[in-house]
């Protein structure tokens, strides 16, 4: 039986070297794991006052896709040695109303992917202690610091770095054994 995951990249920008590196990941992955990629960036940002009344049909949405998922997966860059806004945002509309967080047990993991050496280890942090937080369960091994993302892709977007696809390949099926073990 196949499992869902759920894929949340940080970047927002459509040609974005991350979500370049969450599609390569979804083809690398083994067989028995489907993938849907669920929009962030129109969801307005968390108040609880929307909550009250009918919540934003953006919420209901988001809520809904990841809800259906058993597990998700983030591909992020760094945005000053953290997460970008709307993964945050994301994550606080998905921990919401209380007692109804679409978050709690749900095997996740992360890939981070940035232009520097250090590969996005502050946004790949500062996302595992809110995914602890929120009750969800990171994979711990193996962890996915992509740095020098920009010279991985050729022309049509496909890993140009045999190095990298291997790993990439390496960690998807980690990422499959972490899903078929909590699910």
């Amino acid at each position: 039986m196949s499992k869902h995951v759920a894929v949340l990249v940080g970047s927002l920008r459509e040609g974005s070297l991350n979500r370049k590196l969450a599609c390569e990941l979804a083809r690398l992955a083994p067989d028995g794991l489907e993938f849907s990629f669920v929009k962030t960036g129109d969801l307005p940002l968390y108040n609880p006052d929307l909550d009250e009344g009918p919540p934003p049909e953006t919420w209901t949405a988001f809520r809904k896709a990841v809800s259906r998922a058993d597990a998700v997966l983030f591909v992020t860059p760094e945005y000053n040695r953290s997460v970008p806004g709307n993964l945050k945002n994301a994550l606080d509309v998905g921990s919401r109303p209380y007692g109804s967080s679409i978050w709690d047990g749900k095997p996740t993991a992360i890939v981070t992917g940035s232009p520097g050496g250090i590969g996005g280890f502050g946004a790949n942090h500062h996302l595992r202690q809110c995914l602890v937080f929120l009750n969800a369960a990171p994979m711990q091994q193996p962890e996915a610091y992509i740095g020098g993302i920009a010279d991985l892709f050729d022309g049509q977007g496909r890993l140009a770095n045999d190095g990298t696809e291997k790993f990439l390949a390496s960690f998807m099926a980690g990422f499959a054994a972490w899903i078929a073990k909590l699910t």
